[in-house]
């Protein structure tokens, strides 16, 4: 009989610690909808959505000369660097890119282009299948600091993604104290995994990057390459 008692005491116990806990839920988690191809999650800020250039402007100021074709954008060589109107720090990135059929280029002249991060940080966009380069410009790659892990690239004319965790410098007073993080998957795939960036790269804005930057997309040119027609599409960022 005593073994019960203590057994009917027990359950009591657990129900009033479970009320108790209910009763000290905090505010309810946010609710997004993640979206799915061609669809942004519900709380992202859409840059490229096939409609419109509209969140794009060119160093100047001026409007974007690139163009849009079957909901794709592609980059006018020649033309610039476009740059996102809005800015972020630290961030999830979504950009979906094409590499054109280049056989007559090599290395660095085939398909050549960049995603800065922050305005300052690039990751090397390059056809790199079947392509040798150098490893920390090959696609992937925190350009001139990190190597991808692995090569995963696509042949060309197929679509690729870039999902991308960026963690802006920490700062105090304007001074760095902690650099850069990044974390990118290519097509699925883990290639870079917290990698430490410790500075602009080559080509990166070297302004204040205790500061929001915003997303850049390179026009990158190449002596005796007369077009690198490079198609984006999907592109949209996470505030974190």
């Amino acid at each position: 009989m005593k073994r019960i008692w203590i057994a009917i005491a027990a359950t009591f116990v657990l129900l009033a610690m479970i009320l108790a806990a209910d009763e000290k839920l905090g505010p309810p988690i946010k609710v997004v909808d993640p979206g799915g191809p061609a669809k942004a999650p519900s709380d992202a800020v859409v840059l490229f959505d096939g409609s419109t250039l509209d969140a794009w402007t060119h160093r100047d100021g001026s409007p974007v000369k690139w163009t849009i074709a079957n909901g794709e954008l592609i980059c006018k060589t020649g033309s610039g660097d476009i740059f996102s109107k809005a800015k972020f720090k630290d961030a999830q990135i979504h950009v979906e890119f094409n590499t054109p059929s280049m056989p007559d280029a090599h290395g660095q002249a085939r398909a050549n282009s960049g995603v800065y991060l922050q305005g300052g940080y690039e990751i090397q966009v390059l056809d790199s299948f079947n392509n040798p380069t150098y490893e920390a410009g090959s696609a992937g790659s925190v350009y001139g600091q990190h190597d991808p892990l692995v090569n995963v690239t696509r042949p060309p004319g197929q679509w690729q993604t870039y999902d991308i965790i960026f963690h802006g410098p920490r700062c105090d007073a304007g001074v760095v104290k902690q650099p850069a993080r990044v974390t990118i998957l290519q097509n699925g795939v883990l290639i870079q995994d917290e990698a430490t960036i410790s500075g602009p790269t080559g080509g990166g804005d070297k302004a204040d990057v205790c500061e929001v930057g915003p997303l850049r997309l390179q026009d990158h040119g190449y002596p005796g390459i007369k077009a690198t027609l490079l198609k984006f599409r999907n592109i949209w960022f996470r505030a974190l």
